[in-house]
């Protein structure tokens, strides 16, 4: 499935706010576009309480699919304080700040606290738009990782119902996909390749890949599809998780190209998953500046410092600064 599409509908890209704009751009997978609006919109502050939770919300989505979760983990705060707001004006923000809890908690593995803030943010808008936000579908994701799987199915289900009463492609695929987690491998096979069919007419590049990389880890599994076919699914979304910056999507779609023996990746295309702040860490360390002093120039902690180095060292596969400057030169 390409990931970049032209002609026939499309996921809506035109939006009344910029806010409503970058949330647009994650849907349809442009990440690096939406987080260069998001870091605009950071320079000014939202006056509305879910305009407030609409921001963080999608600031946590780009890290979280960048694999920042270091810097993640410091929304968890101001979105807390957002759930805490009274009456029926923060109950809007208060909602979509649950949502991003949820994801949140289920990145950091604690994946009751992930099912019980979708839960609330179900509660709190029962009606919302299935697209914007997912919570029966990510709370089905969940419940999976707790191997509650009936449950999961359920949710899963109701969120596939409501996308398709509204007639939203995107929704429907969602669903679809984390139904799958939950079924059958031949089942959910079929699961998966009805949800690339409804993403197909439409702009949705990154839920692709997470289609396309679920697709081709339930064929290895199976035995039931090409090797041609597997390959093309995982080059397609490698290839697109790099362009974007995502770095969990891509090592997990590069481990099922491994399995296959589809051949190791280049430390060019190491250096390129790197993200922003690691990046930073390691040309300051290049300089010659110590951790704490790092540390202190981007003003973060010197743990923050240190596991960021670790990431750049196993993803450029070195094992000590020495060899630092000669891996960012590659």
């Amino acid at each position: 499935m390409p990931h970049t599409r032209s002609g026939g509908p499309t996921t809506r890209i035109a939006a009344t706010t910029p806010l409503q704009h970058a949330g647009s751009l994650l849907r349809a997978g442009r990440v690096r576009d939406a987080a260069t609006a998001l870091a605009a919109l950071a320079a000014t502050t939202p006056s509305g309480h879910t305009d407030q939770a609409g921001l963080l919300a999608a600031r946590a989505e780009v890290l979280l699919g960048r694999g920042d979760l270091t810097t993640a983990a410091t929304l968890v705060a101001p979105l807390l304080e957002l759930v805490a707001a009274p009456g029926p004006s923060g109950q809007a923000g208060a909602a979509v700040a649950h949502h991003a809890l949820g994801e949140l908690a289920a990145a950091a593995g604690d994946v009751d606290s992930s099912v019980e803030h979708h839960a609330r943010a179900g509660v709190l808008a029962p009606g919302a738009d299935p697209e914007q936000l997912p919570w029966r579908a990510n709370q089905a994701l969940a419940l999976a990782r707790a191997r509650r799987s009936e449950d999961a199915a359920r949710q899963a289900r109701a969120h596939l119902r409501v996308g398709r009463a509204v007639g939203s492609a995107y929704a429907v695929a969602h669903g679809l996909r984390a139904l799958a987690t939950v079924s059958p491998t031949t089942e959910g096979v079929g699961l998966l390749e009805e949800a690339r069919a409804a993403l197909a007419p439409i702009d949705a590049a990154r839920l692709a890949a997470q289609v396309d990389t679920d697709l081709a880890g339930l064929l290895v599994l199976s035995g039931s599809g090409s090797s041609l076919q597997v390959l093309r699914l995982l080059r397609d979304a490698e290839t697109y998780a790099a362009q974007e910056g995502l770095w969990p999507l891509r090592q997990r779609a590069r481990r099922l190209l491994d399995l296959v023996g589809a051949g190791t990746e280049s430390r060019s295309e190491a250096l390129a998953t790197l993200t922003l702040a690691e990046r930073r860490v390691a040309e300051l360390a290049v300089q010659g500046l110590s951790n704490r002093e790092i540390a202190t120039a981007l003003v973060v902690t010197v743990k923050a410092v240190e596991w960021h180095l670790s990431r750049v060292y196993r993803k450029v596969q070195i094992t000590s600064r020495r060899e630092l400057a000669g891996a960012l030169m590659s």
